[in-house]
Formats: C-alpha cells, sequence, structure tokens
C-alpha cells in the first residue's frame, strides 16, 4: 500500500473518531436532567406530589391572585405551577440545582414564568415568612423543624401539607383524593393568633390558655370554654354567652350573643 495513502487513512480514521467523540461529548453534555423518584436530596428522597393532590392543595387553601404562594422543596415546580395558572405569584424554594433549572424550563413550557420563580436554597436558611400560603411535601420531622417559624407567621397563614403531619398540631382540616393510588392526603393548618396569657374584659381579669387553635382558660371565675382560633378570628362561650371577634395584637373586640348580648373588648396586660 502506498505509504503516503495509508497516513491519510490513519489521519481520515483519527479525525473521524475524534469528532465522533466530540459530538458524543456533546450529547451527553446537552441532554435535560430528569429526576428519578426516590432520588436522594439533601434532606428527603424527590417523591412527586400526584397533580390532583396539589390541585385539592390548593383548593384548601382557597386560593386567590391576590394571595404570594411559597412552596419549600418545590421539586420539579409543579405546584408553584399550578399556583401560576390560577393567578397567583409563587415560588419555589429547591436545594438541588438541577431541579432548579427543571422546574424553570417546566414554567417555560407553561408560560408561567411571569408569576412562578425558583431558587437555589436551603428551606432552613430561607425567608418563607412574607407568604401567606405555603405548601409543603417534607417528613414529619422536617415539618417540625419549620414548625415554631410557621407558628410566628401572620395569623391566617395557610400551610397545606401532602401527606405529612405537623406532630401535635392537629390540622384544621384534612381531604383525601378521590381516584389517588399514592400521596392522595392533603392536610391545612391555619396560623392562628397568639392570645396566651392574661387580658383586660371589662371589670374582669380574662386569662387564656392556648395550645394552637384552641384555647382555654377563665373570665374572673367562670369557665371558658369551646376556644377557637381561625386565624385572627376568635370564638368561645361562658356559661350560655358565646363570644365572637377578632384579634389585633394586644387587643381584641367582638359580640357577644345570648345572655343580654352586647359588645366586648378585651386589652392584653
Amino acid at each position: 500500500m502506498n505509504t503516503r495513502y495509508a497516513t491519510r487513512l490513519v489521519l481520515l480514521s483519527a479525525l473521524v473518531t475524534t469528532l465522533g467523540s466530540a459530538a458524543y461529548a456533546q450529547g451527553t453534555q446537552t441532554k435535560p436532567f430528569e429526576p428519578t423518584v426516590g432520588q436522594a436530596g439533601k434532606d428527603v428522597v424527590w417523591v412527586p406530589t400526584p397533580e390532583a393532590t396539589v390541585a385539592k392543595m390548593l383548593d384548601m387553601a382557597k386560593v386567590t391572585p391576590q394571595d404570594y404562594l411559597m412552596d419549600l422543596g418545590s421539586g420539579d415546580g409543579r405546584t408553584v405551577i399550578a399556583a401560576a395558572k390560577r393567578g397567583l405569584t409563587a415560588k419555589g424554594i429547591e436545594y438541588n440545582p438541577d431541579m432548579v433549572d427543571l422546574a424553570k424550563r417546566n414554567a417555560t413550557t407553561a408560560g408561567v414564568t411571569a408569576k412562578a420563580t425558583f431558587e437555589k436554597a436551603d428551606i432552613f436558611e430561607t425567608d418563607f415568612t412574607k407568604a401567606n400560603v405555603l405548601t409543603l411535601f417534607l417528613l414529619p420531622q422536617l415539618n417540625l423543624r419549620l414548625r415554631p417559624t410557621i407558628l410566628k407567621m401572620k395569623p391566617g397563614t395557610r400551610i397545606v401539607s401532602n401527606t405529612f403531619t405537623m406532630d401535635d398540631w392537629q390540622p384544621d382540616q384534612t381531604e383525601t383524593v378521590a381516584d389517588c393510588t399514592s400521596w392522595c392526603t392533603a392536610l391545612l393548618w391555619i396560623v392562628p393568633a397568639p392570645v396566651a396569657g392574661t387580658w383586660q374584659l371589662g371589670n374582669d381579669t380574662l386569662t387564656i390558655d392556648q395550645e394552637f387553635q384552641h384555647f382555654t382558660g377563665k373570665l374572673g371565675s367562670n369557665v371558658v370554654s369551646q376556644g377557637k382560633l381561625n386565624g385572627a378570628d376568635i370564638s368561645f362561650t361562658i356559661g350560655n354567652q358565646k363570644y365572637a371577634g377578632k384579634v389585633d395584637g394586644n387587643s381584641m373586640s367582638g359580640t357577644i350573643t345570648g345572655g343580654s348580648g352586647g359588645s366586648w373588648k378585651a386589652t392584653k396586660r
């Protein structure tokens, strides 16, 4: 074989191999990230919330376009995107940068980038207290770590979790999605106003012992029963009189039904 011809063949073969390797490397590098159910994350493995459960969670929170929603551990972005499609401004917090990029692509495909944003961050180092709707799909022990901060959020803030609880803070509402095979339960909590302590109500002292959205106490020597908070809305019974009203920081006021009726106002000592 001609030596010059053989050399050309060798060079051509090397060029083809190099180009092929480069094309393969480029194809490998540009292949979009695809998450795998059960893949390890910082605190949990990734499992997607079924779309029907996402819808149920948003329905239970009674979201409106005026709400600001944050999703802690937002994964592929489906909850944030679903909220944005309902007109909400929504933000997802996710530790895995590949998942953040995927969520951004999904938001672009859904046409909601003006409403849906995503941040690569640690949920335990993120200020989520400006949200008035918080969505979670985290293990109970993680919910429990977040709970002290959640309870300091503005009264009336809605917290919705897929499946997992808040330990002894019982949900205000629990619903199970029909025709769903797994991760089908949505739980709703409404952050209660803090009312524990001593108040002055008229000429009497009102003492309140609070346990999340429920409370007991005494007004003078009279027992307070059926104490309930729904955000800043408060209600309780003393004898045959039912008190209802709103809490506003260190004061609360409302109306009385039963007995002689009337209005009431209390200030915190």
